[in-house]
């Protein structure tokens, strides 16, 4: 019986090795075209939100305990604009990271959704060309919108952004990383220190936030 043992226990412990090790050489092998597929997602990103440029420099920021990424893209020795990578952890589904770009005078060039886990159909559609959310910011200085307490806010909360039908947290959480991403922006423009961004918005406790069709996005 004791040489049964025995011989079981080294022959799981051997299989644990192998395995182990398999897992091992699989991470090595994997670790490189994940970060390949990550650095080309975040190229094509800036592409997508920037002005024709040359090349890019990266800022790393914390705004409400949050890392956000500053790129800005010189085209020609100058400055061509500036891209943020941004984030959320309001959404429906969690987070929510944009790549919101800004020419150097401020104006919103596009807004990329890169990360969101929003309910299909309703919070998803941040992703959707010419949607409500980006069409509310796109070729527009954001300091000249409806602001509330000097940020952006969805129409709902007495901004001016229009949310996603059915999906107010969603669109909510959308504002707040544009907003983190326009005090980044500005932050690094001007050389000064970046402020909190966070809305503040919240749902007034006899407000359900069930909407159409009875979904609770």
């Amino acid at each position: 019986m004791k040489s049964t043992l025995l011989n079981m226990t080294v022959v799981l412990l051997g299989i644990t090795l192998v395995a182990s090790a398999g897992v091992g050489v699989v991470n090595m092998i994997t670790v490189e075209p994940i970060a390949a597929a990550k650095q080309a997602a975040t190229v094509a990103a800036l592409n997508e939100v920037l002005p024709a440029f040359d090349e890019t420099a990266s800022q790393e920021l914390t705004i409400d305990q949050l890392p956000i990424t500053v790129y800005t893209a010189t085209r020609g020795g100058e400055v061509a604009g500036y891209a943020v990578q941004t984030m959320t952890k309001q959404g429906f589904g969690g987070v929510v990271r944009l790549m919101v770009g800004f020419t150097p005078e401020g104006e919103v060039v596009n807004v990329n959704v890169l990360e969101q886990t929003e309910t299909p159909g309703l919070g998803t559609k941040m992703a959707d060309e010419g949607n409500p959310l980006v069409a509310s910011v796109k070729g527009q200085r954001l300091e000249q919108k409806k602001l509330v307490d000097g940020k952006l806010a969805v129409t709902k909360d007495g901004g001016d952004v229009d949310a996603l039908t059915a999906a107010t947290i969603s669109s909510r959480a959308y504002v707040d990383a544009i907003n983190r991403a326009w005090m980044a922006y500005k932050s690094v423009a001007t050389g000064s220190e970046p402020s909190d961004a966070a809305s503040g918005a919240t749902q007034p406790a006899n407000e359900p936030e069930a909407q159409e069709g009875g979904h609770n996005e």
